[in-house]
């Protein structure tokens, strides 16, 4: 579903991405595990068209998206949930929602959205008038994530979904994550810093060091792997 080609990313003189490629299937999570500073975050904001490449191919559903803007991006069908969640402090959180299905014109569907986000995360229909800025951070990364969900998404991206997060809503969340992929068929590429939980939900996985991919394989597999056993997992 999203290939990406010989990835090469910048921040002025400084290469943040040196010759990437992966690939995600459709139906399938993919995660991306790595240091602080080995270029994960980029990866994700290029897809998006946030950043633009120096070099290299994404391509998505077969075709080529690199250099398209931000929201031609989304309206393909890809969803981006940022690094620190970034909701809209000041808007209530059912506002959050609307503005996740600006591309929406149908009012039913982004009816249906709604119910679908507010079964998912019911603890955000108790909270719907409530201004996003005075949750909890665990109650912002479900927002965070429903937003995204509202634009009806085919592919859907996560920066660091348990940063900051208290180890029982880590789980919580990668439960949802989980359950998103499996009942709604969308396709997620996870970057995440909690490798094992990451490795658990997903199918498959690379390695991102200094901007390069150094790794690759199931997620079983590299779990028993003794290099990412040794630098991610712990042991």
């Amino acid at each position: 579903m999203l290939e990406i080609k010989d990835l090469s990313v910048g921040y002025g003189a400084i290469i943040a991405l040196h010759g990437v490629s992966l690939s995600v299937p459709p139906g399938r999570i993919v995660t991306l595990i790595g240091a602080n500073g080995a270029g994960k975050t980029t990866t994700l904001k290029t897809v998006s068209g946030l950043l633009r490449a120096r070099d290299g191919e994404i391509r998505y559903d077969g075709k080529n998206i690199s250099g398209l803007p931000p929201h031609q991006i989304v309206k393909l069908g890809i969803s981006h949930v940022p690094e620190g969640r970034m909701i809209f402090a000041n808007l209530t959180v059912l506002e959050n929602l609307h503005m996740g299905a600006y591309l929406q014109k149908d009012r039913t569907v982004v009816r249906s959205g709604l119910d679908y986000v507010f079964a998912t995360f019911p603890r955000l229909r108790e909270r719907e008038q409530q201004v996003a800025g005075t949750l909890s951070g665990g109650e912002q990364q479900m927002l965070a994530i429903g937003r995204a969900l509202m634009s009806r998404p085919k592919f859907l991206m996560l920066d660091e979904p348990s940063l900051g997060l208290a180890p029982l809503l880590v789980k919580t969340i990668f439960e949802k994550i989980a359950e998103i992929n499996r009942q709604q068929g969308i396709t997620i590429l996870l970057v995440e810093q909690n490798a094992n939980l990451a490795l658990e939900i997903s199918h498959f996985g690379y390695v991102l060091e200094t901007g390069k991919i150094t790794l690759q394989g199931d997620s079983a597999a590299l779990r028993q792997n003794p290099q990412v056993k040794s630098a991610y997992l712990g042991g």
